[in-house]
């Protein structure tokens, strides 16, 4: 998959990186993330820039601001995974149901599936995360009720066309059980596209966590977040711009390189895109 293909390479770093910055941060942070440090602001109350023994700086309470965005990489990767988990499953669960049993089946979830296509993504993540008590949990189940449905469209075309195929159709005439064709005939077929969108899928969640906790209905503080810190600092663009550019560089590097390792494993894993673009 990397061979020939420095991008997905750095992809890979990148992200291996992050999850060593999150797994290590106890060890790798320098102070307490939410510790608020006597000397941790100017006399005149602003945040210290980066450089001394704050190597990035201090954000408006006097917090290191590298401890924080180890911290946060925990925050963005455990939603991410999570959430985006959950999301495959759901869709997986039901585009295949439907895509293989069809009839008022079929037609009931991909029915569910459409009205929830018609609502903006990040409106229905809004709705319902101030419905909800915001936390790490709740938000992870927030984002992956609104993005199991793109996954299950998908898995509804593909099952949808597998179920027609000539091996399906005489395995189901010698008697094959439902259960036994979905898992031994019909699933192998559609692993590729799950572990796929698995793993773009993380980009989305990424983007979408950031997205609702800089809009203040996210993780909240004093949880470090890549997106609550934008969040909290955001009234330092001006005067103490670090505060901004940081977590907004962590974001856009992760939720990148989850991409091209995505398009990697597209590309790997489906003989129909090689050779193309």
């Amino acid at each position: 998959m990397v061979r020939g293909r420095p991008a997905v390479l750095l992809g890979l770093l990148v992200i291996l990186a992050a999850v060593l910055a999150a797994v290590l941060a106890p060890v790798l942070a320098p102070y307490d993330p939410n510790a608020q440090m006597f000397d941790g602001l100017t006399l005149e109350g602003a945040p210290l820039p980066p450089g001394g023994a704050y190597l990035l700086g201090t954000d408006l309470l006097g917090r290191d601001l590298l401890s924080r965005l180890l911290y946060g990489a925990r925050t963005s990767l455990i939603i991410g995974i999570v959430a985006n988990g959950i999301a495959v499953l759901i869709g997986a669960v039901v585009g295949i149901t439907a895509g293989y049993f069809r009839g008022w089946i079929g037609t009931a979830l991909m029915g569910f599936t459409d009205l929830m296509m018609a609502f903006p993504a990040l409106l229905l993540a809004i709705v319902l995360a101030a419905i909800f008590h915001p936390s790490l949990w709740i938000v992870a189940l927030v984002i992956a009720m609104v993005n199991w449905v793109q996954v299950a469209r998908v898995l509804y075309t593909q099952t949808s066309a597998l179920s027609e195929r000539e091996f399906v159709v005489s395995v189901r005439a010698l008697g094959a059980s439902d259960g036994r064709i979905l898992w031994h005939h019909i699933l192998p077929h559609v692993v590729p596209t799950i572990i796929v969108w698995a793993t773009l899928g993380i980009s989305t969640t990424v983007l979408l966590e950031a997205t609702l906790s800089f809009l203040g209905i996210g993780v909240q503080p004093p949880t470090a977040s890549w997106g609550n810190i934008i969040f909290e600092n955001q009234t330092y663009f001006q005067s103490a711009p670090w505060l901004v550019f940081f977590p907004g560089i962590c974001i856009v590097l992760l939720a990148l390189s989850f991409n091209l390792v995505g398009d990697g494993l597209r590309d790997l894993l489906d003989p129909m895109q090689k050779g193309r673009g």
